[in-house]
């Protein structure tokens, strides 16, 4: 007698999110032109064939990657009036979130590359400036929404880099206010 075995059942939004998971950790550590296709299909275990049929081309995985790293549109939830004194505390005193900061690396590695920069570039303004500028609106916004968005970067990725501020309790709330009125200040001036 034979007995048959049921295939593996086949889960393919979880296989997605391997490949998507596998993609983020190669982009993380490695330049765009450094990966291929083969590569992450290897990490997950699969066909490279079943990498592009659900995302395509490499650009488009790259922009997959980009997109499941930060949601931008958090910036632009709560109430307007808020905005800086909220966005601050967060980058002072928020754990930090792996996820934006692979992102942030994932960025940084995609300077030497062309194609990955257009990529980052059309995806930060599709999916961050313009809506982001539309949110704050009138005179210069797409200015302002650039210039927040430095002040944000910058103090993040300060953090990151000294491992902190090395500033006493006292000194952190301070900061957080100077930050909050300058971002406050950039949203609606």
């Amino acid at each position: 007698m034979f007995c048959h075995v049921a295939p593996r059942p086949r889960n393919a939004e979880a296989t997605r999110a391997a490949i998507l998971n596998a993609a983020r950790e190669r982009f993380t550590r490695e330049s765009y032109d450094d990966v291929g296709m083969r590569d992450i299909a290897g990490d997950v275990g699969v066909d490279a064939a079943l990498v592009s049929r659900y995302f395509g081309s490499k650009e488009d995985l790259f922009t997959a990657v980009l997109e499941s790293c930060s949601k931008g549109e958090e910036l632009m939830e709560g109430d307007r009036a808020d905005f800086g004194r909220r966005v601050a505390r967060e980058v002072i005193f928020e754990p930090k979130n792996e996820g934006k900061l692979k992102g942030l690396l994932i960025m940084l590695r995609s300077v030497g590359s062309a194609k990955a920069m257009e990529l980052v570039q059309r995806t930060g303004s599709d999916r961050f400036f313009t809506p982001f500028s539309a949110w704050i609106g009138g005179e210069d916004a797409p200015v302002r929404a650039r210039l927040a968005a430095a002040t944000i970067m910058g103090m993040a990725v300060s953090r990151e880099i000294t491992g902190g501020f090395s500033l006493s309790q006292a000194e952190c709330e301070r900061m957080a206010a100077r930050m909050g009125g300058i971002l406050q200040d950039i949203i609606d001036n």
